[in-house]
């Protein structure tokens, strides 16, 4: 029998704050909840796929950001347009680092987390 290769269990978010309150933030955004066993203060907060993708975990770590992302989200909404889930992200903590939108309403809203983790806000379906 071949082994067949890994795959991604889990994409881990490093924080400095509450794991839990980075776990809320992320899943009031994507719309998933937080497992039924994390709370306030824990060392760590998960989010499952229900589609059974890779989970979100938030882990609490000593030392803070100090660069920029190498890797990232790029969602695209769904139902909305850009601009109305950027103001959604807002509402829930998010910042705006760059506005990358072109004339053509092509491009991105590149914004970060509480933690500074930064994602990008493509046109959606709608806009």
């Amino acid at each position: 029998m071949n082994p067949t290769p890994p795959a991604i269990h889990s994409l881990t978010f490093d924080c400095t704050g509450d794991p839990y309150d980075l776990g809320l933030f992320w899943s009031e955004l994507l719309g998933r909840p937080l497992d039924d066993d994390d709370k306030p203060g824990d060392p760590e907060a998960l989010i499952a796929d229900p589609a059974g993708g890779p989970r979100l975990l938030f882990v609490r770590v000593p030392e803070g950001k100090s660069a920029k992302n190498r890797i990232h989200f790029d969602l695209r909404p769904h139902g909305r347009t850009r601009a109305e889930e950027v103001e959604r992200a807002l509402a829930l903590g998010a910042r705006v680092v760059a506005d990358h939108t072109r004339p053509d309403g092509g491009g991105w809203v590149l914004m970060a987390d509480p933690e500074g983790n930064e994602f990008c806000v493509e046109r959606g379906e709608s806009g």
